[in-house]
């Protein structure tokens, strides 16, 4: 698949956070896995080259991974995992590896280069990136064709995740994002978190983000995690799991909002250049 091709309309998905903590990396999976069991495919990339755990959330043991896609023998397919049969694959990302971390713009190019020729078999690219503000995260959110940040209520996470926005923003001159409230008590919650960093951005940055929704505190998902498998397989009807599928309509919608202009543009664009 050429890059400016995506007969597909896959929509590529940037999941990123402006800290650790905040779950960003089970939201990711179990909307890819909500995502799925509504009848999509779907390709879960870990692009967490600092901390990259979504292979523990799963239990699996990958014997490849992106860091092996710089040999030129080894191709997007062999260090793929089917996650489900039927369209839910994972690409596994490796941890605490200097030159992932430290990508430049000619080492992703030929990462994506190869990628480029799986990422149009799927609806969805899922990319559960790194928190904070690498140049390498920010780079691949500017790449893709939407972002979402997991925030939570502490004042922390909304101070980092506008450190993003306005980065990504006066970087990259990207207006468009996507908020999801983690670890919520209820709607209240959710509202008032959201109220907080959207108002920042509209007086600061001229602009504000679009809520996806909240997903609140659920002791099913600790329990998720000690059995190596997704919230939603796990506890299907548990209040956290409603939330998250209720973020998956969301994210379906904003795909057929968007399916036209999908078609006409690449999955992931080029490396954009950094605005003076």
């Amino acid at each position: 698949m050429s890059q400016a091709q995506n007969p597909n309309a896959t929509l590529s998905v940037a999941i990123l956070s402006g800290k650790g903590g905040v779950g960003k990396t089970n939201l990711a999976l179990n909307l890819s896995y909500a995502l799925f069991r509504a009848g999509h495919r779907v390709l879960l990339m870990d692009f967490d080259v600092g901390l990259a755990n979504v292979d523990v959330l799963l239990g699996l043991s990958p014997e490849k991974n992106l860091q092996d896609l710089f040999r030129p023998d080894v191709t997007a397919e062999e260090v793929m995992l089917a996650v489900e049969p039927g369209g839910f694959d994972f690409l596994p990302a490796a941890s605490g590896v200097p030159e992932l971390l430290e990508m430049d713009d000619d080492m992703r190019e030929v990462l994506f280069e190869k990628l480029n020729t799986v990422f149009g078999n799927y609806d969805y690219l899922m990319l559960d990136l790194g928190a904070g503000i690498s140049q390498t995260i920010l780079s691949v959110a500017a790449m893709s064709q939407m972002r979402v940040l997991v925030v939570t209520p502490e004042p922390t996470s909304l101070t980092d995740s506008y450190a993003v926005i306005k980065v990504l923003n006066t970087q990259y001159g990207i207006t468009d994002f996507h908020i999801i409230v983690n670890q919520v008590e209820g709607v209240a919650d959710t509202q008032a978190t959201f109220k907080r960093l959207s108002t920042a951005c509209n007086h600061f940055l001229g602009f504000e983000p679009v809520l996806i929704g909240g997903v609140r505190s659920d002791p099913a998902l600790p329990a998720a995690v000690r059995r190596q498998i997704p919230l939603l397989r796990h506890a299907p009807r548990c209040p956290a799991a409603q939330d998250i599928v209720n973020g998956a309509v969301k994210l379906h919608r904003v795909r057929q909002q968007r399916r036209e202009s999908s078609i006409s543009a690449p999955v992931l664009g080029k490396i954009p250049a950094i605005r003076k």
